[in-house]
């Protein structure tokens, strides 16, 4: 199952019709900066979880109790009011910050292009995806025993699926750039080439009730 599946299951479609309404957006530009965003964050994740330090970092912040999964089951009071909760843009933003090393600007750059949304809208499209993709690992981790890096890296690849090389080395070439405009243009090319199969969907279609 593709993630554009997961988008269209019940949660995913709380998810797509809220941020929809508090951005301004179409539902369509929504789930297409969402499909993008996902793979996107994980990963920078599974990068960061590749040393020691990076790894035990990550494992701190879903273990602890602010990303246990309960933002799965609060989607719609989060969303649903007159704006997005402050504290769960907030949290995405150092999210954000720490899986990027501040270069998230060129990544919703990347989530731009490819939705066709602007900056700024893409920016907080990513400060939602962190946080609700922190509490999915909260939840898988806690479900299935994760406990070192071998763990916390398998989890991060299993939910990348065959896109887990790509992704990471497109993440890699976001980071790395200046923000010079070909190369966000040739990573913006390469991800609306991309079907986006694979476990990120499965194993978030069955979180979201798919």
């Amino acid at each position: 199952m593709d993630i554009l599946n997961l988008l269209n299951g019940p949660l995913g479609q709380t998810l797509i019709q809220g941020a929809s309404k508090q951005l301004g957006l179409g539902e369509d530009s929504t789930q297409k900066a969402m499909s993008t965003a996902m793979p996107l964050i994980l990963g920078a994740m599974k990068n960061n979880a590749s040393t020691q330090e990076g790894a035990s970092g990550l494992l701190g912040a879903i273990m602890g109790g602010k990303h246990d999964g309960g933002i799965l089951d609060n989607l719609g009071s989060i969303l649903g009011g007159d704006k997005i909760d402050d504290d769960v843009l907030q949290d995405g933003n150092g999210i954000l910050g720490h899986v990027f090393n501040g270069k998230q600007e060129n990544v919703a750059a990347a989530v731009s292009k490819t939705s066709g949304i602007d900056m700024g809208t893409a920016m907080n499209i990513l400060k939602v995806a962190g946080p609700l993709l922190m509490g999915v690992l909260g939840k898988e981790a806690r479900t299935n025993g994760v406990s070192n890096q071998n763990d916390i890296e398998g989890l991060l690849g299993g939910m990348l699926g065959k896109g887990n090389e790509k992704h990471q080395s497109l993440v890699n070439r976001l980071l790395d750039s200046d923000g010079d405009g070909s190369i966000i243009d040739d990573v913006a090319g390469m991800l609306l080439s991309n079907g986006k199969k694979g476990g990120l969907g499965s194993l978030l279609g069955g979180l979201f009730g798919k």
